[in-house]
């Protein structure tokens, strides 16, 4: 009789557990987590320093970039949009956003001037 219950017992327990941990504070939330995801990338102002549409690729010496925690440097992004290659070329100020796509730093959206 004291084996039923038991089983009985654990059997209720492995059936709240999901719920529990729904429910736990701290844990994380879906919503708070595609929310984030969807927060606009702040822009950022640089100065194309090379194009190289061969390789579909900006050289671009750039301030500092808040959503991927980097200081001002010159680096090389892939562009999302190869359109956006034939629209620069070097020396052109840009206010640009970037964000890591696929594992990789891409510029997303790219204005000349400013």
């Amino acid at each position: 009789m004291a084996t039923v219950a038991l089983l009985a017992l654990l059997a209720l327990l492995a059936g709240a557990s999901p719920a529990l941990m729904a429910a736990t504070p701290g844990a994380p939330d879906a919503s708070v987590a595609a929310a984030t995801a969807q927060a606009p990338l702040p822009e950022v102002e640089g100065e194309i320093r090379k194009v190289d549409a061969e390789a579909g690729k900006l050289t671009i010496r750039h301030g500092p970039i808040g959503n991927l925690d980097m200081g001002a440097m010159t680096m090389i992004f892939r562009v999302k949009d190869p359109a956006m290659l034939t629209r620069v070329q070097a020396g052109d100020k840009v206010r640009f956003t970037v964000d890591r796509i696929d594992g990789l730093l891409t510029v997303t959206s790219l204005a000349i001037g400013q």
